[in-house]
């Protein structure tokens, strides 16, 4: 006979005897007995890789270029799509977008919207002028009976509006638990595989910025797509992290409107803002995957208050602002540690890319002289001993600021110092020292 076995319906510990709580996640929930052992089944069917057919996989162009892009093409029959982005950033706007996208091409979309009732989705949908019968919704957050009813309509795309909401009937614990996420996805994943459906599964995210949920969900799809953007402000980006079936780390840009939201036609125009017009602003051509998009960065130097000097930066990492302040003051002799900087990134955008180093290093220079730097793009990574690196996709950066009429400051090729960008930039020291920061008595005449 064999042995019997517990196991939470949390985090799926297993255990020879029951208990009343859970020893691996700590959680209260009682253990549950585990099914028994499966029938005896036929082994798996084998191919050896030289009959192996490989077949071009059919694409489905939903309609909206900049999604098509980052996609790679369109939907893939019986490709999963995880969609994860912070509440209220545009995720089920998104998925209504792209459920009209494919009516207009005369395909039928399921939206099983298990946060939201039909009658609010309808709302939603009417807000952005969605109408006719090609869409068709649901508010059942039983897993078994959205796949049923997908069974019945065999949609060209379901939609499922969140996997943290949904349950299994024959699984333990509350929605969202680790085991009710992952048997949920899994049923609906063997649905779209097995039925060539494409499936997208829009999920939270933590405090941290990463999808919610156990780490195998964003293993067991296809693609894991992240829609990222401030949601007080109107700009979206919808980047890709994971592809099978095509290229990663694209990116997509949106604009949140009335009308929901719309595709930016040129996104380096609306980044860039002023370009350099103000002192403490510069365009940066910053890549998110191998796209160059012109954004720009803004720094504020100002007198602080007796005690220490406050340091805020928003979209770009605080480590780095940290160094390149270090560096200023080491190598070009600016008196930065007593006074308050703040530095950001227009548009709400995050940046994790070290060629943002130089262009917030001019920016902050060219605040505390007060001295705009006009129509310049930078971009290039400061080292610790005052010299400026090269950054990947230089080509591409100088052809999107040439595009739109900036004049590259500097080629970080060279191994030029970072005194010398300054000095060309006409940081040099020279300013009038009535417009900086009070707490700075002068400004340095130049630099070493």
């Amino acid at each position: 006979m064999a042995a019997m076995e517990f196991r939470c319906p949390a985090c799926g510990h297993g255990s020879p005897k029951w208990m009343g709580f859970c020893p691996q996640c700590r959680s209260g929930v009682a253990l549950v007995e585990a099914a028994g052992p499966a029938a005896a089944v036929a082994p798996a069917r084998t191919v050896p890789l030289a009959e192996a057919v490989t077949a071009v996989l059919d694409r489905t162009a939903i309609g909206m270029p900049e999604v098509d892009r980052v996609l790679g093409g369109g939907l893939v029959a019986g490709a999963t799509i995880l969609l994860g982005g912070e509440p209220g950033v545009g995720k089920s706007t998104l998925a209504l977008h792209l459920a009209a996208g494919l009516a207009r091409r005369g395909g039928t979309t399921l939206v099983a919207g298990a946060e939201e009732s039909p009658d609010q989705v309808a709302l939603r949908a009417d807000r952005l002028g969605i109408e006719g019968t090609a869409v068709h919704l649901s508010g059942d957050r039983d897993v078994d009976a959205i796949v049923a009813a997908a069974e019945v309509l065999r949609p060209d795309l379901l939609v499922v509006d969140s996997v943290q909401a949904i349950t299994v009937a024959e699984v333990g614990g509350t929605a969202g638990g680790v085991a009710q996420v992952r048997e949920a996805a899994g049923r609906l994943i063997h649905f779209a595989k097995d039925r060539g459906v494409p499936l997208i599964l829009i999920g939270h995210v933590t405090k941290d910025g990463l999808i919610a949920g156990p780490k195998v969900l964003e293993h067991a799809v296809d693609v894991v797509l992240s829609l990222e953007g401030d949601p007080e402000r109107g700009l979206r980006m919808l980047r890709c992290l994971k592809n099978r079936f095509g290229a990663t780390h694209q990116v997509g840009l949106f604009e949140m409107g009335e009308a929901g939201l719309s595709e930016v036609a040129d996104p380096g125009g609306l980044l860039a803002g002023e370009r350099g017009a103000a002192p403490g602003s510069i365009v940066f051509p910053a890549m998110h995957g191998r796209r160059p998009l012109l954004v720009e960065i803004q720094a504020l130097v100002a007198g602080t208050r007796p005690g220490q000097a406050r340091r805020s930066v928003k979209g770009l990492e605080a480590a780095r602002l940290h160094q390149v302040l270090a560096v200023l003051e080491r190598h070009a002799g600016l008196p930065l540690s007593g006074l308050d900087v703040y530095v950001g990134v227009a548009g709400g955008l995050r940046l994790q890319d070290p060629g943002a180093d130089l262009p917030v290093a001019l920016a902050v220079v060219s605040s505390l002289l007060d001295h705009p730097l006009g129509a310049v793009a930078a971009w290039g990574e400061v080292g610790l001993t005052g010299e400026v690196r090269p950054v990947v996709h230089g080509d591409r950066r100088a052809a999107e600021a040439h595009r739109l009429g900036l004049t590259p400051l500097a080629d970080p090729g060279s191994g030029e110092r970072l005194t010398a960008v300054l000095a060309r930039a006409g940081l040099d020291g020279r300013a009038d020292a009535s417009r900086t920061p009070s707490v700075v008595a002068s400004p340095p005449d130049g630099f070493a």
